[in-house]
């Protein structure tokens, strides 16, 4: 999976996504301090410990590099930013219940925002799933020869509790 890079000067408007979302009763936010295990174990229990760790150190950060997707009081999505490298967007993750209303774009959008408030010009979607998905949400292009990345050494957990 590629490396893409990302304009953050040309990012869509993330105002309206997120006026469609709050009127389905959706509301993305920064997650609090007190909320890091509760969040941390969501991740973990959906997407495995690796993802679960890079959002860890989002808790490290302030304001915290993190966005929630909450519903009904409930977790439905995150998305991470400056956690696995500097300038880096990810880990980010829907629940299969709650893909395909615009979850994960807003997340996207509002991370990459996150990046572009901090300062950064440009930002790194490191080993990208879904090249097409990025590439329509926000002009993401493929940064050749970046396989596999930062990725190449990892030292996987191979755990999900």
């Amino acid at each position: 999976m590629p490396d893409l890079l990302v304009k953050l000067y040309e990012l869509p408007a993330l105002a309206p996504l997120q006026e469609r979302l709050l009127a389905a009763g959706i509301k993305l936010r920064h997650p609090l301090a007190f909320e890091k295990k509760a969040v941390v174990e969501w991740v973990n229990r959906e997407f495995g410990a690796e993802w679960a760790s890079e959002c860890e150190v989002a808790f490290a950060r302030q304001p915290i590099s993190c966005f929630i997707a909450v519903q009904d009081g409930k977790i439905i999505g995150f998305a991470c930013y400056d956690v696995t490298a500097k300038g880096f967007f990810g880990p980010t993750g829907v629940t299969a219940e709650a893909r395909g209303q615009g979850v994960g774009r807003a997340l996207l959008l509002a991370a990459l925002h996150g990046l572009a408030e901090m300062g950064y010009a440009y930002a790194i979607i490191g080993g990208a799933g879904p090249v097409d998905f990025y590439r329509k949400a926000v002009g993401a292009i493929e940064i050749e020869g970046s396989e596999p990345g930062i990725y190449r050494d990892w030292l996987p957990t191979g755990e999900r509790t």
